[in-house]
C-alpha cells in the first residue's frame, strides 16, 4: 500500500512543532547577544536608571546561560530566571531586553508542560516588581526614586499575560497536532491490518479450493492409477490445470504486495468465472446447478469479487465436508441486493460442525466488509446451506449505456 506522507506546514506551524525541540544554545546565544547590545541602547534612552556597570553585564549573562538548561530543567530555570531578573530590577538598571530571558523561560517551562511553574515564576517577578515599585523604592537604587507609575504596573501586567498566552496557544496547538499525526498513525495501521487481512483472505480462499480440487483428484488418480489408467490421466491433468489456475491468482495477490498503488496487471476473479468454477468441481467429482432469479446486472468490483470469493469457499467446503456429490447454487438479483445461495443434501462427513471454520469466518468478513450479511448452517431437512445478500452500491445494478 502506498505510505502516506504529511504534507508540509506553514512555517509558523514548523516553527511552532520544533520549539522546545532543537539545541537550546543557539538562542540562547542569540538573547545574551540581544540583551547586551539592547541594554546599551535602553541604558542611554533611561537616563534616570543606573548606568551599566559589570554587576548588570552579569545578570544579562546569568539569564540567558540558565536558558541552556531550560529544555532538561524547566521549572528551575523558570524561578531561577525570574529571580535573576528581579534582582536587576532591583538594583535600579534600565528597562529592556533582560526581560526577553524571562520570556523564553516561561515559555519553556509552558509548553513543556509545567504550567503552575510558568505562572508561578511569572507570578514571583510580577509580585516582586510591585514590592519594589511601591514599597521598596526608597532603600534600593537609584537614590531619590519615586514610586512607579500604574500605568508601568498595567504595561507590565500586560506584557506578563501576553507572554503566557503566547505560551498556551503553543502548547495547546502542539498538543492538538500531536494528537491529529496519532490519528492519522492510527489510521494508517488499521490500513495496514485491513490489507493484511484482504490478502490473507484471498490466500485462503485461492488455496483451500485449489487444494480441495487436487488433493480429491490426487486420490482418484491414485485409485485409478492400475486399473484405468486413462481416468488417472484425466485426473492428473485437472490437477496440473487447478495448480496453475491458483499459481495465477497468488501471483495476482502477491504483486500488489511488491507494487504498491499500481493497478493489478489482470482484473479480479468475478461471477463471470463462475462457469469455470462449476467446471472445476465437476472435474473434482461435484455437479453443480446453477440457477438465476431476477435481471442480472453489473456489480461493483469489490461486490463481484466478493460472490466469487462466497461461492468458491461454499463449493469448495461442499466438497471437504460433505457427503453429497451434488450443489445447487441459486443466484437471486434484487432491485438492491444479490442473494446467493448455496445448498447440499449432505451428510456431512468430517470438518468442525456448525461452520465455524475459516472459511466461513472469511465468508461472513467478506460480506460484513460490504455491509451484507451471511448465514451459514444445516438445514431442518438435512444437508447444508450458506446464503448471503449482498447489497452493493447504488446503481450497480444499472445497465451499462
Amino acid at each position: 500500500m502506498e505510505e502516506l506522507r504529511e504534507r508540509p506546514g506553514p512555517p509558523w506551524r514548523r516553527w511552532v512543532e520544533r520549539t522546545g525541540r532543537g539545541p537550546a544554545w543557539r538562542s540562547a546565544l542569540l538573547v545574551a547577544v540581544f540583551a547586551q547590545i539592547g541594554a546599551g541602547w535602553a541604558a542611554h534612552a533611561q537616563s534616570g536608571r543606573v548606568a551599566l556597570d559589570g554587576f548588570a553585564r552579569l545578570l544579562l549573562l546569568i539569564g540567558p546561560a540558565l536558558l541552556v538548561v531550560r529544555h532538561r530543567y524547566p521549572v528551575a530555570v523558570a524561578y531561577g530566571v525570574s529571580v535573576v531578573t528581579l534582582v536587576y530590577v532591583g538594583a535600579g538598571y534600565p528597562y529592556g531586553p533582560v526581560f526577553l530571558s524571562l520570556a523564553l523561560a516561561c515559555f519553556a517551562a509552558v509548553v513543556a508542560g509545567h504550567r503552575r511553574a510558568a505562572w508561578g515564576a511569572v507570578g514571583l517577578f510580577w509580585a516582586g516588581h510591585l514590592l519594589i515599585g511601591h514599597w521598596l523604592y526608597p532603600w534600593l537604587p537609584p537614590a531619590g526614586n519615586g514610586p512607579t507609575s500604574w500605568a508601568q504596573e498595567v504595561g507590565v501586567t500586560a506584557w506578563v499575560l501576553a507572554v503566557l498566552a503566547v505560551a498556551e496557544l503553543v502548547r495547546v496547538r502542539r498538543e492538538q497536532w500531536a494528537r491529529e499525526r496519532a490519528e492519522r498513525a492510527a489510521a494508517e495501521r488499521r490500513r495496514v491490518d485491513e490489507e493484511r487481512l484482504r490478502i490473507a483472505r484471498e490466500l485462503h480462499d485461492v488455496l483451500a479450493h485449489s487444494i480441495s480440487v487436487i488433493n480429491v483428484q490426487a486420490g482418484v488418480g491414485l485409485a485409478l492409477l492400475d486399473s484405468d489408467p486413462e481416468q488417472a490421466r484425466t485426473a492428473l491433468a485437472t490437477i496440473k490445470a487447478a495448480s496453475k489456475e491458483a499459481l495465477g491468482e497468488v501471483r495476482q495477490v502477491l504483486d500488489t504486495l511488491r507494487s504498491p498503488g499500481e493497478a493489478p496487471r489482470s482484473p479480479a476473479p468475478g461471477l463471470d468465472r463462475l462457469p469455470e468454477l462449476v467446471e472445476q468441481a465437476a472435474a473434482a467429482g461435484l455437479t453443480v446447478e446453477v440457477s438465476a432469479e431476477g435481471e442480472a446486472g453489473a456489480l461493483p468490483p469489490g461486490v463481484d469479487l466478493a460472490a466469487f470469493r462466497i461461492l468458491q469457499e461454499a463449493l469448495t467446503n461442499v466438497m471437504r465436508h460433505s457427503g453429497s456429490r451434488t450443489a445447487r447454487v441459486r443466484l437471486t438479483w434484487q432491485p438492491h441486493a444479490l442473494e446467493l445461495r448455496v445448498d447440499d443434501d449432505g451428510p456431512a462427513t468430517g470438518g468442525t460442525p456448525g461452520g465455524s471454520g475459516n472459511g466461513l469466518v472469511g465468508m461472513r468478513e467478506r460480506a460484513s466488509a460490504l455491509g451484507g450479511t451471511l448465514e451459514a448452517g444445516p438445514r431442518p431437512d438435512g444437508g447444508f446451506r450458506v446464503s448471503a445478500v449482498l447489497p452493493p452500491k447504488a446503481g450497480a445494478f444499472e445497465e451499462d449505456l
